[in-house]
Parts: C-alpha cells; sequence; structure tokens
C-alpha cells in the first residue's frame, strides 16, 4: 500500500529503536559497575539492518543525483518492511564494566540518536511544507 511516508523514514525509526535499546543497555552497564560477577552486554544490530536491507556491508551513502559519486546503497530498493521482524542481540562482554568504553560507546550511540532525529525532523518538516504549501 502506498503511503506518504517513504520507506527510508521507516528504516531510520527502527534504527532509532535499537540505538534507544543500546543506551539502555550501557546504563545498565554503567549502573551495575559496582556489581560483583556482573558482565557487561552488548547490543548488535548493524550488521543485521545491512543484511536486512541487502546492502552487502557496504552501506555508506545514497546516491540521489547523478552528479553525486556511485555507491551501492540504492534508497529505492530498499524494502523497510524486512526490518519489522529484525531483533538486536544481547552479548555478554568482558568480565568486568571498564566505564572509559562504556561512556565512549554511549556518546557515539547519543551522537548517532541526534544525527537521526535530525534525519526525521528534516523528514517530517518536508512533509508539512508539502501539506501546508502544496495548494497554492
Amino acid at each position: 500500500m502506498k503511503s506518504i511516508f517513504s520507506d527510508h523514514i521507516a528504516v531510520v525509526s527502527k534504527v532509532m529503536d535499537f540505538r534507544l535499546q543500546r543506551q539502555n543497555v550501557v546504563a545498565a552497564n554503567l549502573a551495575n559497575i559496582n556489581t560483583k560477577d556482573y558482565k557487561p552486554q552488548r547490543l548488535e544490530f548493524e550488521k543485521e539492518i545491512q543484511t536486512a536491507l541487502n546492502t552487502g556491508g557496504r552501506m555508506s551513502m545514497a546516491r540521489t543525483d547523478q552528479e553525486h559519486i556511485p555507491a551501492p546503497f540504492d534508497p529505492k530498493s530498499t524494502n523497510a518492511q524486512s526490518l519489522d521482524q529484525l531483533r538486536a542481540r544481547k552479548i555478554q562482554g568482558a568480565d568486568t564494566v571498564d566505564l572509559d568504553e562504556e561512556m565512549a560507546v554511549m556518546a557515539k550511540n547519543t551522537l548517532a540518536y541526534k544525527a537521526l532525529s535530525t534525519i526525521l525532523h528534516s523528514n517530517f518538516e518536508g512533509l508539512k511544507t508539502i501539506i501546508t504549501e502544496g495548494g497554492k
């Protein structure tokens, strides 16, 4: 069924969900930093998303204009519905929680989440413009 929302909005929202889950896993690791025998966990999903989108692990950039540098990822050929069944994997980490490593993962995850929210915001602003200005 045709939708006003493009497939990449579904992809971005799914990745944001995974980023939020990762943030919760890191927060749990930090909360248990002094817990005896606690093993930190990791949440992995990047390879699964690339596999679901059939990018062959080369998801680097989209080519939306003939003047752009060629890239293997084509947003028009992605199937966002294939991400609905996708689940992130929790992996047991090393023996102890490393504060510096957890903080680095949290910072990287936060930056990626903010970038994704900026992309999503831009998409909805574009839809808003179409709705409000389209009839003029």
